[in-house]
């Protein structure tokens, strides 16, 4: 069953962006950025390898990951300050969010205060969930909306940029790749198996 979500999961990101160029990064940017399972580490990293093939610009995936991670932040910030936990715990099979993350975000952003929405969206795991609190604490809008863009602005960037040397020196990793292929498959399996069991609670939920 894994297996098929994993292949689901990759295929359905690689057709959306192959299909629907930036406007497509934007859309799979703001359904992560709004708390739905979508990695932001598998989505620009594979639209930065594009960038060699000319299809897209380095600055515009950076611009439109922006844009579609701060709408779906402003998902998150507005169930945040209209309802609050309670109102996430509502919703919580749409947005997966466990009490030990939505912890971690609250402590960094009691920490950090408003900026925290910049910081945050710049680090792996906070950078989903962080406009909860920042929604919970009334953060003025207009604020948020520009941490949370540029924050966004810079991680996808860097995810691109990744994605865009790993293009323009595929020809020299192959070789070393091909050596070592069983091991980076079975990395990856356990690396994405993880990633889906953290974020849909399979054993939970499932229970």
């Amino acid at each position: 069953m894994l297996t098929n979500i994993l292949v689901a999961l990759t295929q359905f990101i690689t057709s959306t962006i192959s299909h629907l160029g930036y406007f497509g990064v934007a859309c799979l940017m703001a359904i992560e950025s709004a708390a739905i399972p979508l990695p932001s580490e598998v989505i620009m990293p594979f639209a930065g390898f594009l960038v060699v093939s000319g299809r897209f610009g380095l600055f515009g995936l950076a611009l439109a990951g922006a844009i579609g991670s701060t709408i779906g932040s402003f998902i998150t910030y507005y169930l945040g300050y209209h309802g609050g936990i309670r109102l996430i715990k509502k919703y919580e099979h749409y947005v997966h969010v466990s009490e030990g993350e939505l912890g971690i975000t609250e402590k960094f952003f009691a920490k950090f205060g408003a900026i925290s929405t910049f910081y945050g969206r710049i680090l792996p795991v906070i950078r989903t969930f962080i406009s909860i609190p920042a929604g919970i604490a009334r953060v003025p809008l207009g604020s948020f909306l520009g941490y949370a863009f540029f924050g966004s602005f810079i991680w996808s960037y860097f995810l691109a940029w990744l994605g865009l040397r790993l293009g323009e020196h595929w020809h020299d990793l192959e070789i070393y790749f091909r050596k070592f292929d069983i091991v980076i498959v079975v990395l990856i399996i356990f690396g994405l198996i993880y990633w889906l069991r953290k974020h849909l609670k399979f054993g939970r939920k499932q229970g």
